[in-house]
Parts: C-alpha cells; sequence; structure tokens
C-alpha cells in the first residue's frame, strides 16, 4: 500500500517545499516584469521594436531550451545539484542585466538568467516529486501553482514601482537577493537521484537545444524578415532536419533525454496539451498588455503593473481549489475543461479593451483569465507525474517546464509578431508598427490614428486567441478523459506501488517499479 504523507510531516520537507516556493516566486516575478520596463528600456538604450522586445524573450528562448536536459541531468547527477547550479547562473544573469551598458550585453544577461532559471524550474518541480507522495504531492504542486501564478500577476505590479521610482535597472538588479537565497536554502535540502543514475544523453541534449533555439528564433524573426523569405524558409527546413535527428537519436539511446514513449501516452499527452493552452492563453496578454496600458490607454509603468496584479486573487485561491477538488475524488477533466475555457473567455472579453478603458473595466476579463489559469496549475504538474515512475519525476518536470517555457516564447514571439504583421498592413510602415506595438506612440497628429489602429490589432489577435484556446479546450477534455475514463481520476502514478515519499539526506530515491 502507498505510503501518503503530509507536507508538514518532517522539517526537512518544510525547507524543502520552503525553497522550491521562493524560487517559484521570483523567477515568475523576474520573467513577468520584464514586460513592464521594455519602453524604458527601448528609450534608454535607443532600440525599440522586436530588438526591445528580445528582452523579455531572451529569457524563454535559454529557459525553455534547456527546460527538459535540466530536468534529465537532475535525474542522472543529483536534483539538488541542478537547483543550485541553475540559482548561481541565474544570480549572475541578474547581475549582469542590472550593469549592462548596452543592449547586446543586456540580451546576453538574459539568456544566461533563462539558463539558470531552467535549471531552477525544472530540479525544482523534480524536488517535489521525488520527496513527496500521493496526496501530498498534490498539495505540493497545488502550493507551487499557487506561488508561481502570484509570482507570474504580481512581477508587473513590483517591477513598475522599481521602473516608475528607480528606473529599469533595479527591475532586474533586485532579483539577485533571492537568488543568493536559493542558494543559501539547497544546503539545507536532501539530494535525490534516480536510483541507478543514467549516463547522460549529450548527443540527444546538445540536438534538442539546437532544434528548440532555431526554432524560437524563427519564430521571431518571422515578422521582420517575412515568413517566406529565404532566411526563414531556410530555417524551417534546419529545424525539420534537427527534429528528425533527435527522434532517431532518442529511438537508439540507451537513455534518452526524453522517453518518447511517453509521448504516446494519451493521458500524458492531454496534460501537456493542458499545459501548452494555460501558457499561451495567459502569456501573450501578461507581457504585451503593459506596453498597451501605457501607451495609447495612458497609465505609468506602475499603474499598468497594478492592473497586472487583478489576477492575483484568483491565481492564488484556484491551485490550492484545484488540488484540494482532486483530493476528493473529482473527475481531472472537468475541472480541467473549466480551467481552459475560463481562459479562452477571459482573451474574447478582454477584446473589448479601448483606449480609454479604466481598470475597473478589465477587472472581469483578467480576474477570469486568472482563475482559468490558477486552476490549470494547481493540477497539471501532478496529474501528469502520475502517469510515470519515479525514476523519470525529472524528466517529466523538464518536459513540462519545456512545454511551458517554449510555450510561453512562442506566443511571445507570435503575439508580437501578429501585432507588428497586422498593424504594418494598416499603417503601411513595418518600423512605426513595431514602435507602436511595444508602446512607444509618436507624439502626433496621427497618434489617435495609430492607437485607433493598434487597439482593432489587439482585438483581432485576442479573439484568434480565444478561439485556439477553446478547441484545445475541447481536445485536452478528450485525451484526458479517454486515459483516466475518469474512474480512477487520473491517478495512474501506479499509486499501489510503496515509495518513499521523503528522502534522507544524501540518500538515492529507492524505486520500487
Amino acid at each position: 500500500m502507498a505510503t501518503t504523507t503530509s507536507i508538514r510531516a518532517t522539517p526537512r520537507g518544510i525547507v524543502t517545499l520552503t525553497v522550491v516556493l521562493l524560487g517559484f516566486l521570483a523567477l515568475p516575478m523576474s520573467m513577468s516584469g520584464a514586460g513592464v520596463a521594455v519602453p524604458q528600456i527601448g528609450s534608454d538604450l535607443d532600440t525599440s521594436g522586436p530588438a526591445a522586445q528580445w528582452v523579455v524573450t531572451a529569457y524563454f528562448v535559454a529557459a525553455s531550451s534547456f527546460m527538459l536536459v535540466a530536468g534529465s541531468l537532475g535525474d542522472a547527477i543529483g536534483r539538488r545539484r541542478v537547483y543550485r547550479s541553475g540559482a548561481m547562473v541565474y544570480t549572475l544573469g541578474c547581475l549582469g542585466a542590472a550593469f549592462a551598458p548596452n543592449v547586446a550585453i543586456l540580451l546576453s544577461a538574459r539568456v544566461l538568467t533563462g539558463l539558470g532559471a531552467a535549471g531552477v524550474m525544472a530540479g525544482g518541480g523534480a524536488i517535489l516529486g521525488a520527496t513527496f507522495s500521493d496526496a501530498a504531492r498534490a498539495r505540493a504542486f497545488a502550493a507551487m501553482g499557487t506561488t508561481s501564478g502570484l509570482g507570474l500577476a504580481f512581477g508587473p505590479t513590483f517591477s513598475g514601482w522599481l521602473v516608475d521610482g528607480l528606473g529599469w535597472r533595479l527591475g532586474f538588479g533586485a532579483f539577485v537577493l533571492p537568488g543568493l537565497l536559493l542558494i543559501a536554502g539547497t544546503l539545507l535540502m536532501s539530494e535525490t537521484r534516480a536510483e541507478n543514475a543514467p549516463r547522460i544523453d549529450v548527443a540527444g541534449a546538445v540536438t534538442f537545444i539546437a532544434c528548440l533555439a532555431t526554432l524560437m528564433f524563427t519564430i521571431m524573426q518571422g515578422s521582420s524578415l517575412g515568413w517566406m523569405s529565404p532566411t526563414v524558409l531556410v530555417l524551417l527546413g534546419c529545424i525539420a532536419l534537427l527534429l528528425g535527428l533527435f527522434v532517431i537519436i532518442e529511438r537508439r539511446a540507451a537513455n534518452p533525454i526524453l522517453n518518447l514513449s511517453l509521448l504516446r501516452q494519451r493521458g500524458f499527452q492531454g496534460w501537456l496539451l493542458a499545459a501548452i493552452t494555460m501558457s499561451i492563453g495567459f502569456g501573450g496578454v501578461l507581457n504585451f498588455l503593459p506596453s498597451y496600458l501605457q501607451a495609447p490607454v495612458g497609465l505609468t509603468a506602475a499603474n499598468a503593473g497594478m492592473v497586472m496584479i487583478l489576477p492575483t486573487l484568483p491565481m492564488m485561491i484556484l491551485p490550492a481549489v484545484g488540488g484540494w477538488l482532486i483530493g476528493k475524488r473529482s473527475s481531472p477533466s472537468i475541472i480541467i475543461a473549466s480551467a481552459l475555457l475560463a481562459i479562452a473567455g477571459g482573451n474574447a472579453w478582454l477584446a473589448t479593451l479601448h483606449p480609454m478603458v479604466t481598470p475597473l473595466g478589465l477587472t472581469g476579463p483578467l480576474i477570469l483569465l486568472g482563475a482559468g489559469v490558477g486552476l490549470a496549475s494547481g493540477i497539471i504538474d501532478a496529474q501528469a507525474m502520475n502517469e510515470v515512475g519515479e525514476n523519470e519525476v525529472g524528466m517529466v518536470a523538464g518536459m513540462l517546464n519545456t512545454v511551458r517555457g517554449t510555450s510561453n516564447a512562442l506566443i511571445l514571439g507570435v503575439f508580437g509578431s501578429a501585432l507588428i504583421t497586422i498593424l504594418a498592413g494598416r499603417i503601411d510602415s513595418t518600423d512605426l508598427a513595431g514602435q507602436v506595438a511595444t508602446g512607444n506612440l509618436p507624439n502626433t497628429t496621427d497618434t489617435g490614428f495609430l492607437a485607433a489602429q493598434l487597439t482593432d490589432t489587439w482585438r483581432i489577435v485576442l479573439m484568434t486567441l480565444a478561439g485556439l484556446c477553446g478547441i484545445a479546450a475541447i481536445a485536452t477534455t478528450a485525451l484526458v478523459r479517454r486515459s483516466s475514463h475518469d474512474g480512477q481520476h487520473g491517478c495512474r502514478n501506479h499509486a499501489e506501488i510503496p515509495r518513499e515519499s521523503v528522502n534522507k539526506p544524501g540518500s538515492r530515491n529507492r524505486s520500487r517499479h
């Protein structure tokens, strides 16, 4: 019979959870808050359009490219070690961004920050998956979802205060302190790894990183170069080649960095699709709406950040509600369907925005978006890990965070490209479209016209996004329902198999699968 552990069962369990949750608070805050600083960075460093938006995007590209590698590396060499190394690199990146003299060095620092974030996010999820089991695991991941949602929602507000009061540099430098706390906290955590440490799949890791990074770069270049340009077509060919090579390598590898058989499991497919939908449904709004609220709406960076705190309350409460519902044997398919449909509805409702919109007018759609994200984030990780064995929790944590990071990067690229492409067709200037889309409307007689065109473009993009999220909600529900039949409520984590719930210091996980 499986052992069920309470989060409060041991002091070491409390410490482990606290350190991991600190990471899932600080990193989303630094990610979401960067969008608020883009207009000021563009003005200070004399850059705009796609180049300025890369300040946000570079983080996602680096983080998502290395997330899966970090997760599998944790299974092999130790999850705490990967977490600690990631925290060190993340801290160094934040410090570099704060002192960057030009946009090139700033982008390099953001890449470094993303690399470190990959280790913290993938390592943290794997540590929770290995430390807790059954009901305690569900509660731990619900707490992680609540904390991550709080960080995402509060990030723009916190950064807005810093940017308005002390400048954009402190908006990055302020996260050095949390990074140092994460490093210190790992000294109090137990090390966990797979029972039989696998050899690192170097060829698979290199191919995967190259493929994903090329995909991100291609998406970001599409709006400026044109989707049918020779450069973009060559890049798409490289992506196809690298993807095929990755599949061949993984099929032949004794210890693949990604077990491709996981992708054939309907339940796992469903939870991956849910993670993708959650990310794309909120990522574009989270990172681009602050710029719109500054221009043409006319709010300060701090006030724009305050508006973005509206989703905070549901994102704080509903992850725990989702975990509680699962514990009460509620249907996972119904819960995730409700969450994803709320995200779709929030995007559709937000399409009513206009240059004279007030924070009160945005309250309904942003709270509905936050409710969907909060409910989904509280159950996705635990339910996905219930589909695999203990020795693969690092891989699954890395895969989930890769999917989320990739989806965030892609929605940033696609959302931004769509805004610029549609707007450029309306005002006959790609350069001006890039400037307007990132919140830098020129103070001319055409300002009103440009604001109206930008608003119409936003509405088109949001309604398209709402439709895609609605379709994804239906597909996700079908996959999850068909996998679990709602009779086992998704609890396919081999729960009948005994396992260690909390590892002793220095010990390895004892898998009995």
